[in-house]
């Protein structure tokens, strides 16, 4: 056997885990436990940030019977509790802290925004109109409406000149049948540009 040899500075032993863990991890602080401390747990209130390193089995019993807070009163516990849904930072009412909402030199910045929202909101909004196409535009002239007709008003218009053009409304006379065609087309592309 050549101890210089490739093959030979290849072979490693694959060292123990549990020796490995002792080497890397405290032991455990359990009275009469020599196991590694693989696992925290913390120390207490007003400890934050300090853990005792215990193995498995002991870190269990000491989860158990964790309570962090032992010692304190019902109303301690309370306001313990209503403090951290802000992060145990000061808070105020609305309106009591205006130093802080207007900023240090007294100048609100929101103000300015706050008086356009006011403004904007005061003024009375018109409905978009929608820009009328030619065809659209002369199929109102036809019916003799405005730009701004809609709806049951068109319908009731097309429906009065219908009676009041119709071949059979006037005995039979076929002169105004150019006018009905012309009202009757003014209808179709009224309805089909979703005007009534």
């Amino acid at each position: 056997m050549k101890l210089n040899s490739k093959i030979f500075d290849s072979i490693r032993v694959k060292p123990d885990k549990e020796r490995a863990q002792e080497d890397l991890h405290p032991s455990c602080e359990h009275p009469g436990c020599s196991r590694p401390g693989v696992h925290r747990a913390p120390k207490g209130r007003d400890r934050e940030g300090q853990y005792f390193n215990f193995c498995v089995d002991h870190v269990r019993e000491y989860n158990k019977s964790y309570n962090y807070f032992t010692g304190m009163g019902d109303d301690d516990v309370r306001s313990y509790q209503k403090d951290s849904l802000t992060g145990h930072r000061p808070t105020w009412k609305m309106g009591v802290n205006k130093q802080a909402a207007e900023g240090p030199d007294g100048y609100d910045p929101r103000a300015h925004m706050r008086a356009n929202a006011q403004r904007r909101g005061a003024s009375t909004r018109q409905p978009r109109q929608r820009k009328l196409l030619a065809l659209e535009k002369r199929s109102l002239d036809v019916l003799n409406l405005g730009p701004n007709a809609r709806g049951d008003e068109i319908k009731a218009r097309y429906k009065e000149l219908v009676k009041l053009n119709h071949p059979d409304a006037n005995g039979g006379d076929r002169s105004s049948e150019d006018r009905l065609r012309e009202i009757i087309q003014a209808y179709n592309v009224l309805k089909k540009a979703g005007f009534c």
